[in-house]
């Protein structure tokens, strides 16, 4: 590493402001996060323990829900650690290239998340849909296949942006990286080189993963409602619809935390830099602390389930 005419060559080092503006309180914004990160732990392994333990919950859309719960804990476990040690224990400082893993990382769990939302939307439509269908086209072949196609996609179309900075970006501006986590656009803009490519490629994977399952689970669901509402009895209109309100829940925290988060990440001067780096960080934990509850309280095979390992403990 040099430093040419107030620039940066390749630093080794980086350096997390945190919230910028709230540096004086962010010891203090680290407890909510911490409760929240492990409220998110306690819940999602309680919630991948009666799922693995209970043979009657095998089925493709308990298993799109492990998955999910797995990979909430593992998106807040790329962040909240390192996020506490620059709040709490003043070790601010990464690697450049951990800098670039932990971006590997968190990129690729979103983009599995938004895939795992896509296949429970898909299971939803083609259970309410076509029901006498669900068993022979959801087998476990295909949820397998699945589950490889969702982690694979996001974990390959990130590399590129890991590649388009270390090879591409040579010269920054600082080493101080105005985020609480090494998130693309952060450190992007720390590049006095010209970044076109960088945010192209980075606005077109987003798009490819975030922006086609939006579109494709807003279609899905689309069309669930449109066979619920022409379900002749009452009863079966509700039964279908109280199946699909967890996932619409989850899918609406998701996609709304996601949303508020890019558009204010790229709207610059006009709105203060502490709001969309909060914004960003309770977009990777509030998910991940908010789907166990939903779950648990919205989903009767798994709130039974959690009942019985409780209610076991105390008559042992």
């Amino acid at each position: 590493m040099s430093i040419m005419n107030d620039t940066v060559f390749m630093p080794s080092v980086l350096t997390f402001i945190g919230i910028p503006g709230l540096e004086t309180v962010q010891c203090w914004i680290g407890i909510p996060f911490c409760a929240m990160y492990i409220i998110a732990l306690m819940g999602n392994f309680l919630l991948l323990i009666v799922i693995k333990s209970e043979p009657s919950l095998h089925e493709p859309m308990y298993i799109f829900l492990a998955m999910l719960g797995a990979t909430d804990i593992a998106i807040s476990t790329s962040i909240v650690p390192k996020m506490l040690g620059t709040f709490w224990f003043h070790l601010p400082e990464i690697y450049f290239d951990a800098c670039l893993f932990q971006m590997w990382l968190i990129h690729t769990f979103q983009g599995i998340e938004s895939g795992v939302l896509l296949a429970m939307a898909l299971d939803r439509y083609v259970a309410i849909c076509y029901p006498l269908r669900h068993a022979t086209i959801f087998t476990q072949q295909l949820v397998t296949n699945i589950g490889l196609g969702v982690t694979l996609r996001p974990a390959i179309l990130v590399i590129p942006c890991l590649l388009l900075i270390k090879c591409r970006l040579k010269l920054y501006r600082t080493k101080l990286i105005s985020h609480t986590y090494c998130e693309h656009m952060a450190l992007v803009k720390l590049a006095t080189e010209d970044v076109y490519i960088n945010k192209f490629y980075g606005l077109l994977g987003a798009f490819i993963v975030g922006g086609l399952d939006f579109i494709l689970i807003t279609l899905s669901y689309t069309q669930i409602f449109i066979t619920v509402f022409h379900l002749p009895q009452k009863e079966a209109r509700l039964k279908a619809f109280n199946t699909c309100i967890p996932h619409i829940c989850v899918f609406f925290q998701f996609y709304l935390l996601a949303f508020f988060s890019f558009f204010t990440h790229r709207s610059g001067s006009y709105i203060p830099s502490y709001i969309h780096i909060t914004l960003s960080n309770l977009y990777l934990l509030v998910p991940p602390f908010l789907n166990p509850f939903v779950y648990g309280v919205k989903t009767k095979h798994i709130r039974d389930k959690v009942a019985k390992v409780f209610c076991s403990k105390d008559q042992a």
